[in-house]
């Protein structure tokens, strides 16, 4: 009896040590959820909040800081290491992989959509944001394209380029740069204790028409596709050339190297940083009481969506594809998960994917540099799964019927639609 307690224990004992970081980020979800939740009683204000987010601002910088170097390493030295043959059909795969996913998962969303029909329960609002200008769909595609060749690599490194709407005021016949307001300026009118002079304006300009007008910007955030598509070439190149571009590819295998022990390290972090950045993103909430009512069923379609999706449908495809276990797979790569549902960003995740990947599910070093800088890039099924559910979820929340023909007119476009807007 002794001897099957001990056996136990030490069992207990070597399963936490070898999944003692995964069991301290589910603890760290559970406990800034409660510890959000419980904060949100205190009453805080905002510079509270703030002070309080600082460590998991912290982690989200510290994620953010290993994407470049990492990216661009893996890349490069993934694709140099693979010959010609290999490197373009292992694209080839991937991209139908990518492709294939993302059909799958509009399809899983439109399913939901109709079967739970959030749009009854919502209520129609309008917003601030109504009567705004929105990207029209050639431009959002231009602007892929333009991203993915950038024109200058360092401002790639923090900014993306977006084209933006300049809003241009038309009165009568005159086209007007800008908007130009006569106005007759009133003084001396009193209140009623008479200690207070108010000055009031009187606009007797006729109403302009507004029409907006496509002109170049950029956008603040790391143009990730471009780099991408640079390191991709660049590693292609290398491998071309070689024994005179091998001192470049051993940099970039040390790079690399260096960027996942740096990983390895601060990894302990992500349970103490995960605890206070769910926990902020709970107080950042105005009324989740109100945003339940209006958007619960909404909410609850995309979540049933994405758990369909992810844990049955990419697992059976795993399954019917390796004839493995996906269980085990899904374990080893949790951790990145719930790194994933704290972040909520695929390329903020990306380090510690290539941790759980190569450590805990083996896979090949030269495969993984390739498909996961890819992936978080352009593989986006929760994106086109959440924007199936938001079109038909807005029809139906102004009660209008969709036939079969709109559906699928709404299905290929979404289906490619996260491409567009990267």
């Amino acid at each position: 009896m002794a001897g099957s307690v001990d056996a136990m224990l030490a069992r207990a004992k070597d399963v936490c040590k070898r999944n003692g970081l995964l069991i301290l980020s589910v603890l760290s979800v559970i406990v800034g959820c409660l510890l959000g939740f419980f904060l949100r009683t205190r009453r805080l204000t905002e510079q509270e909040i703030s002070y309080f987010q600082f460590p998991g601002e912290l982690l989200m910088r510290m994620l953010k800081m290993l994407i470049l170097p990492l990216v661009v390493s893996s890349l490069m030295s993934g694709l140099a290491a693979l010959d010609a043959k290999t490197s373009s059909r292992l694209g080839i795969f991937t991209i139908a992989y990518y492709l294939w996913t993302t059909f799958v998962a509009v399809i899983v969303g439109i399913i939901m959509v109709s079967i739970i029909h959030p749009g009854g329960a919502a209520q129609k609002e309008n917003t601030e944001h109504s009567g705004k200008p929105v990207m029209s769909s050639a431009d959002a595609l231009l602007d892929l394209i333009r991203n993915m060749f950038p024109s200058n690599l360092v401002e790639a490194t923090f900014k993306q380029y977006r084209t933006k709407n300049v809003p241009v005021v038309k009165s009568g016949k005159t086209a007007l740069s800008e908007s130009i307001t006569h106005r007759i300026l009133i003084y001396g009118i009193q209140d009623e204790n008479g200690s207070h002079i108010q000055n009031f304006a009187l606009d007797i300009t006729p109403s302009p028409d507004v029409i907006y007008k496509s002109e170049p910007g950029t956008s603040d955030g790391m143009n990730v596709l471009g780099i991408v598509i640079f390191s991709a070439t660049m590693g292609i190149m290398l491998g071309r050339m070689g024994t005179s571009g091998v001192p470049v590819v051993s940099f970039c295998q040390c790079l690399n190297e260096s960027v996942m022990k740096i990983v390895a390290v601060s990894v302990w972090y992500f349970p103490f940083g995960i605890v206070f950045l769910i926990a902020g993103k709970i107080l950042e909430m105005d009324d989740p009481t109100s945003i339940g009512k209006k958007l619960g069923f909404y909410a609850i379609t995309v979540v049933c969506g994405l758990v369909v999706h992810g844990l049955f449908i990419l697992p059976i495809m795993y399954l019917f594809i390796t004839k493995k276990n996906p269980i085990v797979f899904i374990r080893g790569v949790l951790q990145a998960l719930l790194i994933a549902l704290a972040t909520s960003s695929s390329s903020a995740t990306l380090p510690i994917t290539f941790k759980c990947l190569l450590e805990n599910n083996h896979i090949d070093r030269r495969i993984a540099r390739f498909v996961l800088p890819v992936g978080a890039t352009i593989n986006m099924d929760g994106t086109a799964l959440y924007e199936a559910v938001a079109a038909i979820f807005i029809a139906q929340v102004n009660n209008y019927e969709l036939d079969f023909g709109q559906i699928i007119t709404i299905r290929q476009r979404d289906s490619t639609s996260h491409w567009w807007t990267l």
